[in-house]
């Protein structure tokens, strides 16, 4: 039986762009057994925060619809347009692999250390996840403002929005909920035990930061706290 050859040719070669490269193999980005990975990128720059003396506490909250949200209080992701994309720079952050502060090597840098594992961090959860939202509570020169941004399958559906903050909103911080989709996971189940495990880890070494876990339908809370780490 006749087989149809393969043609090899200069248009077989695909140029992906933007977050299409990990759309089509997550594989190469991060583990596809369940989404725990993408969501310990956000775990990760929470951390990092934490890490570098802006934040003192991490909130990871399993919410009812299926949803994680990992909140901090530390300096806030930029939101001004970035100098040389004129865009908002937090939705870079979310939009373009190998983009963030932590490649900023030289003195004054955003972050002396970090934890990330790739390189492309909060990218990769952002182009797995059917839905992402991000809050950041930072100060510019108008004031204290929070400022909010969504996006589905990688791509902004609501494009940044900011208001003044009220009396009741925090003065900095970096809220980020994210939504799994699970076509790109073996199993969209979150391993608990691993998450917790996780968590009791980052508290661990970031000693005097508070780390807690909630999960939203049973009322379960954990913390975790560390005055002397290690």
């Amino acid at each position: 039986m006749a087989t149809k050859k393969s043609e090899y040719s200069e248009s077989s070669i695909r140029v992906l762009k933007g977050l299409e490269p990990v759309k089509q193999r997550p594989g190469m980005y991060t583990r596809t057994e369940n989404p725990l990975h993408i969501i310990q990128e956000v775990i990760d720059n929470a951390s990092d925060e934490a890490l570098g003396g802006y934040g003192k506490n991490i909130i990871v909250t399993m919410n009812a619809d299926g949803s994680v949200s990992v909140e901090d209080d530390g300096r806030g992701i930029p939101v001004g347009l970035h100098p040389e994309e004129k865009v908002p720079t937090v939705e870079i952050v979310f939009t373009r692999l190998h983009a963030g502060g932590k490649f900023d090597k030289g003195s004054g840098g955003a972050y002396a250390f970090s934890g990330g594992l790739h390189g492309v961090g909060v990218s990769v959860t952002n182009a797995l996840a059917s839905k992402l939202e991000i809050t950041v509570w930072r100060k510019d020169e108008k004031g204290n403002g929070v400022h909010q941004l969504t996006f589905a399958d990688g791509n902004v559906i609501s494009k940044l929005k900011s208001r003044a903050a009220g009396k009741e909103d925090k003065k900095s911080g970096t809220r980020v909920t994210v939504w799994p989709n699970p076509k790109y996971f073996d199993s969209a189940v979150i391993p608990l035990p691993d998450l917790l495990r996780l968590l009791r880890f980052k508290a661990v070494l970031l000693p005097g930061v508070k780390v807690t876990y909630h999960h939203a339908k049973s009322g379960d809370t954990q913390v975790w706290e560390y005055a002397q780490g290690l």
